[in-house]
């Protein structure tokens, strides 16, 4: 599997997890008092997310972007649904 692909599935999973935690677990854990959910999503996607950071990093040397270009990729894993929009914005075109 290439560098480019690890670094799509990554972002794919890591914004999935992020939306999970932000829009379901969380809301569970502080309206419905239950914690596991967050407890469940919390680790996966923490280890996501630095995943994310470090292939974004890796890709970011491959494909030679710009400095400003690999502060977007890294911020986008932050935003909900950042990721989704770094796939469509800076990958979608790039051979694998």
């Amino acid at each position: 599997m290439s560098l480019l692909n690890s670094f799509r599935i990554t972002a794919l999973l890591e914004g999935v997890s992020y939306i999970l935690l932000l829009f379901i677990a969380t809301p569970i854990k502080y309206f419905g008092d239950d914690p596991t959910y967050v407890k469940l999503l919390g680790m996966p996607h923490g280890i996501l997310f630095l995943a994310y950071v470090v292939l974004a990093i890796m890709v970011w040397q491959e494909l030679k972007w710009n400095t400003k270009t690999l502060i977007i990729v890294l911020l986008a894993s932050i935003i909900p649904f950042g990721t989704f929009y770094i796939e469509k914005k800076y990958l979608k075109n790039k051979a694998s």
